[in-house]
């Protein structure tokens, strides 16, 4: 007696794991050879526009380099990285020794040539000085003046101004520092005012599908809000040092965006192109990563093939598949989880 209750006492949980809410489900793989049940559906292509996921970066329309005219020795720099700038504030000057004694020189030169040819319309009226010598002494006059007209500008030009309101992205200079004519000293942007864009990164394929006004939704990385624009801009050559193009985007609205200048994104665009694919059952995809997956199909209804497809829009339903099913009839949509590549398959229900 005292063995049989110590039997029952092992076997009763055992029988209330059975016969509990969750009941145990047998499930069994169908042996080599076996012809398994599936379920088919007609493969038939049809058009449809078919998102295309873009990573890039922000930017604004009016980024500029500002630089020197003359070259020279920086004696100050005004601003940093970072700091807001109004229309017309001095960024950066440079010394003014050498500039200013060119333009000393020049006025020296000026007031010469003045002299002369002063001298030179009396020496004519008087027939002492012929007309040769007197048109001489004005085109040296005339020479002279613009000298000095160059001397000033050089010096007007020996400090760098904003252009416009914004902010100072980079600072390539340090006070001190010997620099050239037109070598970059600060690069500024309007931000404060200016429409911000996004540069989208695609390959060739996508941007033979992608059309201006083709409309898309911005996330930028530093939070979770979007922003909605279209494309305006594409470009129409590939990067020598990576071979993609890009394409531009104008935000309709930045408000409640944190943005910098270069800032990565990623971007949804919708194109207006349509494309040649076929939308198959959610379920019927399987080890799908990235934009590919596989599926089975069969060209003669017996045997399961296993091919690797290219994704395109994924919904709750549906699954667009851009490439791989060109040369088959029937997708097998149900009995994939037993399935091989080559496996004996009968459609259900004959």
């Amino acid at each position: 007696m005292k063995r049989y209750n110590s039997i029952s006492f092992f076997l009763l949980p055992l029988f209330l794991l059975s016969c509990g809410g969750n009941p145990v489900v047998e499930t069994s793989t169908p042996a080599p050879g076996q012809v398994i049940p599936v379920s088919l559906q007609d493969l038939k292509a049809t058009s449809f526009s078919a998102p295309i996921q873009s990573s890039g970066t922000f930017t604004t329309k009016d980024e500029t380099l500002l630089s020197f005219k003359v070259g020279g020795i920086v004696e100050k720099v005004w601003v940093q990285e970072g700091d807001a700038i109004k229309a017309g504030q001095v960024l950066a000057s440079l010394d003014l020794t050498e500039i200013q004694a060119g333009v000393s020189q020049s006025k020296l030169a000026y007031d010469k040539a003045l002299r002369d040819q002063q001298r030179a319309i009396k020496l004519y009226k008087d027939s002492v000085a012929t007309l040769e010598q007197f048109e001489n002494s004005k085109t040296a006059l005339d020479i002279a003046e613009q000298q000095l007209k160059t001397a000033n500008f050089n010096l007007s030009q020996s400090q760098i101004r904003a252009t416009k309101n914004g902010f100072v992205l980079k600072k390539f200079v340090n006070a001190g520092q010997l620099v050239a004519s037109g070598t970059p000293i600060l690069q500024i942007n309007g931000a404060s005012s200016s429409t911000w864009v996004f540069q989208a990164t695609v390959s060739d394929q996508q941007w033979s599908l992608l059309n201006l006004e083709d409309q898309a939704e911005v996330f930028p990385a530093s939070g979770s809000t979007s922003a909605r624009g279209k494309v305006i801009r594409k470009s129409q050559a590939a990067d020598p040092m990576t071979g993609t193009y890009w394409v531009e985007i104008a935000l309709e609205s930045v408000e409640g965006l944190s943005l910098a200048s270069g800032m990565f994104g990623k971007a949804t665009i919708q194109p207006t192109t349509t494309v040649q694919g076929w939308e198959i059952p959610f379920e019927s995809l399987l080890d799908a990563e990235g934009d590919s997956g596989y599926v089975f199909v069969t060209a003669d209804g017996k045997t399961a093939k296993k091919v690797k497809v290219k994704v395109g829009k994924i919904s709750p339903n549906a699954v667009q598949i851009l490439s791989g099913l060109e040369n088959y009839r029937s997708l097998i949509v149900s009995g994939s989880a037993y399935l091989s590549d080559g496996s004996t398959i009968e459609e259900k229900g004959r």
